[in-house]
Parts: structure tokens; sequence; C-alpha cells
């Protein structure tokens, strides 16, 4: 009887099965077509002597030996490692500081999530703009302080090589961390009561509550929201442009914007391939081995 049964369940599942894959098809094509095939295009151009014009013939590693020689390219690769590390950290705590706060039944809060969400609701080009007038020393903070009296203030962090880097980082984290609020206090809300009220019939203080049990509980949600962060780092374009266009120099330059400009303005698609495919052999080298990390770690 019980044979029989499975067997009618497995008739039923399988046209169920057959439809779901027929309906993926479509999506499966394009994603092999469109983006699959352009990552190999891209990847084989980046090993051609390509300029104006794709050039397929093979030219090994000639295109990475002048990438990698060209100052420029070095500052937005570093760039770009400092940068995200700074950008994932801060925007991971304050998301992560908000979410708690909120967790604990403010008053208003409805009006708190709003304001805190507000950032992610405009695009990074008003995010980049807005930052630009703030920190601009003739018109933002510099120039507020100093009218009420402090006039030796000096807030110039946008206009100077070695600090630039630094404030689209201060962008970044604004725009970004109500996203990460709005994540991590949904895991929050999802935490089970009874852990709370054995934490306080064990007399834990609620800091420690969070730090030492709840958070731990939530890893997770904070792998998905550093995949996030970081998906937004290398993507970065709109904010470099509005906000410092790389300046001063190319002190602030990051690799998004490298290829787009050696792809339309210099004509260089070779380069700006070499760039590109260099791009996405650093994200797979890190995020790869630490996702590959956290499942085998949930597993054990």
């Amino acid at each position: 009887m019980a044979t029989v049964a499975s067997q009618a369940v497995g008739r039923a599942y399988r046209p169920r099965s057959l439809a779901a894959k027929i309906a993926l098809t479509p999506t499966i094509l394009v994603m092999l077509g469109c983006y699959y095939a352009s990552i190999t295009w891209t990847v084989y151009i980046s090993m051609t002597r390509s300029f104006l014009l794709p050039v397929y013939h093979f030219a090994g590693a000639t295109q990475y030996h002048r990438l990698f020689a060209t100052p420029r390219w070095q500052v937005a690769y570093t760039n770009m490692f400092l940068f995200g590390a700074l950008d994932i950290l801060g925007t991971l705590a304050v998301g992560v500081l908000l979410a708690v706060l909120l967790d604990r039944s403010v008053r208003f809060e409805g009006i708190f999530r709003t304001i805190l969400l507000y950032p992610l609701s405009i695009s990074f080009i008003v995010t980049g703009l807005t930052w630009q007038w703030i920190l601009s020393p003739t018109i933002g903070v510099q120039q507020l302080v100093r009218s009420f009296g402090w006039s030796d203030f000096v807030f110039d962090w946008i206009t100077q090589p070695d600090t630039a880097i630094y404030t689209l980082v201060f962008a970044g984290i604004w725009h970004q961390s109500g996203l990460i609020m709005a994540i991590m206090l949904a895991g929050l809300r999802g935490v089970d009561r009874e852990i709370w009220r054995a934490a306080r019939i064990e007399g834990i203080p609620v800091w420690r509550t969070y730090i030492s049990i709840v958070l731990p509980i939530l890893r997770p949600l904070m792998v998905t929201c550093v995949v996030l962060i970081a998906i937004a780092v290398v993507k970065s374009y709109e904010l470099v442009v509005a906000m410092t266009n790389g300046g001063p120099g190319f002190s602030s330059d990051l690799p998004g914007k490298f290829v787009v400009d050696f792809e339309f303005e210099r004509a260089n698609i070779g380069q700006a391939s070499a760039a590109a495919t260099v791009m996405l052999g650093s994200v797979l080298a890190i995020v790869v081995p630490y996702l590959y990390f956290e499942l085998a770690r949930k597993n054990r």
C-alpha cells in the first residue's frame, strides 16, 4: 500500500517538476546568454590588444602588466579595499546599533524608522552631491563652525588627497545604514521572547544578552548584510562621480570609475576589461572563502 501511494505521489510530482523547469528555462537562458557570456567575453578581451574596437588575437597578460603599472589603477585598487573595509565595518556597526536601539520599543518608532530609511530612497548621485555640499570648505561644516566664532576651525578633508577617500566612507555609511537597520530589526523582532525572559531570570545585563546571545543567533543575517554592502562597494561609481569625481587628482578614485572612464572616455576596451576582470577576481577571492566558511560553520 505504501509503495502504491509513493508511486502515485511521484506521478503527481513529475508534471509539477516539469512545469517548474519549463518556467525557469527562459531565465536560465537569459542568464547564460547575457550574464555569463558577457563575463566570458570580457575576460577574453582582457587578454587581447583591443583599444577602440575589440580585437580577437590572443595577447596573454599584456593588458594586466600595463594595468598594474598604471599609477591611477594602483591608487584605485588600493582604495577599493580601504573604502570597502571601512564602509562595511562602519555601516554594519551603525545599522546594528540603530536596530538594537529601536528594538527597545522606543516611542515614535515609526517616525524614527522613516527618517533612518530615508537616505535609502534617494540615489547615490543625490547622496554624493549632498555630502559634497556638507563637506565643502566654503559652504559646509567648516564654514558653519567658523560662523560661530571658531575662525581657525579646519575640516577640508574632501579637498585633501590623503583624506578625500574617507569622505566617501561617510556618505556610504549614511546611505546604507538604514537598510542594515531594517534587516537586523526584522531579525531581532523574530528572536524568541523566552531568551529574554531567561536572561532576565539569570540577571544577565541587556547589552551582554545582545552581544553574547542575540547577535550570534542573527549571524546569517549579518552575513547577508556584509554581502549587500560589499556589492555596493564594488559598484561604487555614481557616489564617486557626484562627490569627488575621483579627485583631488585621482586620490579618491575607485575601480568602478576607472573601468567606466577607460571604456567610454578613453576608448580602451582591453584595459577596461582587464580592470573589470581583476575586480571580479578580487571579489571572488574574498567572498567565496568567506561564504564557504560561514556555510561550513553552519553545517557543523
